[in-house]
């Protein structure tokens, strides 16, 4: 049975209309769901006995149920929510000084075979929904409703490449994003890609205000596309020329995300040729330290070798951040998603 979390607001519009009512249940739908949390349609008194049946006949409120919850050191917190068909997802909370930050999953294993992400290592089973995603959201609001707080940053950054889930994606970031949901503003979003570039030029089209990220990991088509196949399909000055035209268009600075793997993409040379590679373009680059995994031999550069990474870059003219990394002892740092409860089940 259908999520109805899966309903942007004009979708449940339509909805209502096909059952007889008028547009403004909507809002008192949204309402119910989002602002008072309700979890059973029985909660919503102001509707209709008579559209609290339909509702019930065609829709189930949420979509997942945890099944194990892991608190780092740092008290980052890992879920693992199973689907109603079985399958398994993996949802990230981290804490931070300007607020509480969700990293949802988008799909339930990933196609883009990166070869350093543990995320990849279950291939797709298949596309979240809208309120699958939002499920996640959801679950951890209500948890952060206890302390009288809300979550104010979500980033699609968790297992499955968002953009290969595009129509998906754009309505879960159009529900949690609505004055009438959970009202998280569209600039406290981030979608993150590995650079899936005609869906790039479609969101560009779109002129909506979410942060753009992108998986970067390389600066040269010869490196990257040994660590991203994707970079077959759409090589790098594709791949910019797409970013640009977004930046141009929208207005808006670019993330490109970088992980530093000792040895491999971390020299002086691989940070002069990406300085020479974004210099000039609205965008920082988010430098991150690679959080390892057994399986693929990679190996993190040390402090010291980031910071350097960090010094030659700003030298060159290229803004950058040192990520601090969140929730590694539990796995549920970037690049360690795998739902390993999964893993095991199905091996």
């Amino acid at each position: 049975m259908q999520t109805i979390y899966d309903l942007t607001l004009k979708q449940m519009e339509e909805m209502l209309g096909t059952l007889g009512q008028k547009p403004y249940r909507a809002k008192q739908l949204y309402t119910w769901l989002y602002r008072k949390r309700a979890q059973s349609f029985d909660e919503m008194s102001d509707l209709p006995a008579a559209l609290i049946a339909q509702l019930k006949e065609r829709y189930v409120i949420s979509p997942l149920k945890l099944v194990t919850k892991q608190v780092a050191k740092d008290l980052t917190a890992k879920y693992l929510f199973e689907l109603t068909d079985g399958m398994t997802i993996e949802t990230v909370l981290m804490h931070f000084n300007f607020g509480e930050s969700v990293c949802v999953s988008s799909q339930v294993g990933c196609n883009m075979a990166c070869t350093f992400c543990a995320s990849g290592l279950l291939k797709k089973q298949r596309d979240l929904t809208a309120g699958e995603m939002t499920g996640q959201i959801m679950y951890i609001q209500r948890e952060l409703d206890q302390e009288e707080k809300r979550v104010d940053n979500v980033v699609i950054m968790g297992t499955g490449e968002p953009f290969d889930n595009f129509d998906n994606v754009m309505d879960f970031c159009a529900v949690i994003n609505s004055d009438h949901g959970l009202a998280i503003g569209a600039r406290h979003l981030t979608i993150s890609t590995c650079g899936i570039v005609p869906k790039i030029r479609e969101f560009a089209s779109r002129h909506l205000q979410y942060n753009l990220a992108i998986s970067l990991h390389a600066p040269t088509d010869e490196l990257r596309r040994k660590l991203m196949p994707v970079d077959r399909a759409y090589p790098l000055d594709e791949l910019m020329q797409a970013l640009r035209e977004y930046s141009e268009g929208n207005h808006r600075r670019l993330t490109f995300e970088y992980i530093l793997l000792k040895g491999v993409n971390d020299t002086d040379a691989h940070a002069v040729k990406l300085a020479d590679l974004i210099r000039g373009m609205n965008a920082y680059v988010n430098l991150i330290p690679y959080n390892e995994v057994d399986e693929n031999g990679y190996r993190k550069t040390d402090a010291k070798g980031a910071l350097h990474f960090y010094d030659v870059l700003m030298k060159h003219g290229v803004k950058a951040t040192l990520r601090t990394t969140h929730g590694d002892d539990i796995d549920a740092a970037c690049g360690q998603l795998r739902a390993k409860h999964e893993r095991s089940r199905t091996a």
